[in-house]
Order: C-alpha cells, then sequence, then structure tokens
C-alpha cells in the first residue's frame, strides 16, 4: 500500500488561502499574510486536523528553509555487511503456554507468526481506522475552524451519528470555502458515500 502524500490547507478568517503541499501552503499563506491578510491565518495538516505553528517571519525563502524536512527512510539502510537495520524493536509479550506452543509451531516461528497477524490485522482494519483518523481530524479543524459558526454543535454530532443530510443542511449557510473544506474531509471519513454538496 503506498503512503498518502500529506496536505495541507491554510484559511485566512474563513477564506481558503491555499491547499496542497506544504511548501506550496506555506508560500501561499505568507504572501496573503505581507498583503495584509485579515486573519486569523491557520494553516491545518488535513490528515490529523491540527494546526501548524510556522514562523513567517523574513522572507519566503526564509519561511520555506525553516520548515522540517523529511528524514531520510533508515529502515532499509545498511550498515555495512550483515542484514538491513528494519527498526525492529524487542519488548516482552506475556501468552499463556498453549499460545507460545502454537506460536512456535507456526512457519518462521514466534516472532514471524506475530508478524504476520499484526499485519493481516491491520490490513483487515484499515478502512475503519481511516474513517475514525479521518473523523478526528475533521473534529480538530471544525472546533478551530467553525466552532463561533451558527450550528457548529449540531453539524458536529451530526457528523458523528454519520446523518449526512443533516450534516449538509446544517453546514449549508456556512462560508463558502470553510463548508467546502470541512465537507472534502468529512467525506474521507464517510468513504462509502460522497457528502452532498
Amino acid at each position: 500500500m503506498s503512503a498518502e502524500i500529506p496536505t495541507y490547507t491554510a484559511f485566512d478568517g474563513h477564506r481558503q488561502i491555499a491547499s496542497g503541499e506544504l511548501a506550496v501552503v506555506v508560500a501561499a499563506t505568507k504572501r496573503a499574510i505581507d498583503e495584509g491578510a485579515d486573519g486569523p491565518v491557520l494553516i491545518f495538516d488535513d490528515h490529523s486536523g491540527r494546526q501548524l505553528d510556522v514562523d513567517m517571519r523574513g522572507t519566503t525563502d526564509d519561511v520555506l528553509a525553516r520548515l522540517p524536512v523529511a528524514a531520510p527512510a533508515e529502515e532499509l539502510t545498511s550498515r555495512g555487511p550483515g542484514r538491513p537495520r528494519l527498526g525492529v524493536v524487542a519488548r516482552e509479550v506475556t501468552l499463556l503456554p498453549r499460545h507460545w506452543e502454537w506460536l512456535g509451531a507456526q512457519p518462521g516461528g514466534a516472532s514471524g507468526a506475530l508478524r504476520r497477524l499484526v499485519e493481516e490485522a491491520r490490513r483487515s482494519g484499515q478502512g475503519r481506522e481511516r474513517a475514525r483518523v479521518a473523523g478526528e481530524a475533521l473534529d480538530r479543524l471544525m472546533l478551530a475552524l467553525t466552532g463561533d459558526l451558527p450550528g457548529y454543535e449540531e453539524a458536529t454530532r451530526a457528523f458523528w451519528r454519520q446523518d449526512r443530510e443533516r450534516f449538509t443542511e446544517l453546514t449549508g449557510a456556512w462560508p463558502a470555502d470553510v463548508r467546502e473544506h470541512v465537507r472534502r474531509l468529512a467525506a474521507r471519513a464517510w468513504p462509502e458515500h460522497e457528502v452532498a454538496g
């Protein structure tokens, strides 16, 4: 499964400034601030719904130079001869003797069997997990961005009840940029249905 590319969205009050990759959003936000944005100017991580604190002092190049850089993937780098570093962490697992007996009889031993079981559980629960994470992200974003808008509390309750029709109705009077962004994030939490526009 390929990793999801992180996206971010910036708002000047209830007006969307930009959405996309971090550097693009930060550059557009810096430009908006330099042009006298009314504010508050907020940048959100679309995956987590958390606000990013970006130091906007200096030129756009200065601001972009201070952004965090993704660390190189060390998991598969080798330190010379021998097995590559895979990030294996040893921890204690407490099981009954019959569980250890069963694990020991599996191909690859106990560790291999446990890894396969964990990966299988992760795959089978990915949809639910993705929906949960998307729901929590929407909840955080709505609190910060729409907490002062009419119908906020009712819209939040409708979202968690998965009452798509009521959610759409309650968000209908919100500023267009906020409404569309919130509905887009809600659609991630409700993958089998799109939120009506």
